[in-house]
């Protein structure tokens, strides 16, 4: 499959981040999220920032995404859009980043704001050292610690 979004799956991911975003929990920061990550089937799952009182425990709309995407039996992504309120958009976090990279490095990303921008990048231009299994592997000692 095409790895590349194409300009009707672009629209289509930028309304269902929108869709998204009105349903964040962002009563702290008021700094509201919606992502839409398209997967291989052609299925769209959403995710939308849930904030809490304890800062700690507060998910970004781009994890949840990939944990409702997870849950459902998904794991082969094509592409996602980030919606928020700022000038320019804003790109994931660097948490959002590794957990997208441990799925696909070469997501294409939608970064969009509810003023009409959009920027066009990939998950490896954003973030191109990623951490993963294969430097798990090469570093890992060969005795265990005592």
């Amino acid at each position: 499959m095409d790895r590349t979004l194409s300009p009707d799956q672009v629209e289509q991911l930028v309304a269902a981040a929108e869709q998204a975003r009105e349903r964040a929990y962002a009563p702290y920061s008021r700094f509201r999220v919606g992502a839409a990550l398209l997967c291989e089937s052609g299925d769209i799952v959403r995710g939308a920032n849930v904030e809490n009182a304890s800062f700690g425990l507060c998910i970004c709309a781009e994890r949840t995404a990939v944990s409702t995407a997870v849950v459902q039996g998904r794991r082969d992504f094509i592409g996602i859009a980030i919606m928020t309120g700022s000038s320019p958009p804003s790109t994931p976090c660097g948490m959002c980043r590794q957990v997208l990279a441990e799925f696909c490095r070469d997501l294409d990303v939608v970064l969009c704001n509810d003023k009409g921008e959009r920027l066009r990048t990939t998950l490896k231009a954003l973030f191109p050292n990623n951490f993963d299994a294969r430097l798990l592997q090469d570093g890992a000692d060969t005795e265990p610690t005592p």
